[in-house]
């Protein structure tokens, strides 16, 4: 098992429990996970250290126009650049497919059972998505 999985793993229950319980990912969370990525990826060295650079930044980026249509909040746009750091460009992208399946899955499923639900937590469905693609997902 790579590093990346117990942090991966680690990183998801925190925020999911950030998220449900204060309804606000922290700081410390994302930027530890960016971190976290950066340094599983720098036992690949150079290459795998631009690897996960360049995942960080394709999270953040798919994220950011939802975050600056007032869509989503920043933290999710952070979490997904963490999860970046950690899946690399091509894993990020898989992961991203799948949150939008689970996030969309999970707003029904609000929709259905409380009409007034204005916003619906969206960590766990990164965190699923991110973890589906780095259990083989894909």
């Amino acid at each position: 098992m790579t590093p990346a999985v117990p942090v991966a793993l680690s990183l998801g229950a925190a925020a999911v429990v950030e998220d449900l319980r204060r309804r606000c990912l922290p700081n410390w969370l994302t930027a530890g996970g960016v971190a976290a990525g950066l340094a599983c990826a720098a036992w690949g060295g150079w290459r795998g250290l631009g690897m996960a650079a360049a995942g960080a930044a394709v999270g953040f980026l798919m994220l950011l126009p939802f975050h600056l249509l007032g869509a989503m909040g920043g933290g999710d746009v952070k979490l997904m650049a963490a999860y970046g750091a950690l899946l690399g460009p091509s894993g990020i992208l898989l992961a991203g497919v799948f949150a939008a399946v689970f996030g969309g899955l999970s707003a029904a499923a609000a929709l259905v059972g409380n009409r007034r639900t204005r916003a619906v937590p969206y960590a766990p469905a990164i965190v699923l998505g991110a973890w589906f693609s780095l259990l083989g997902g894909g």
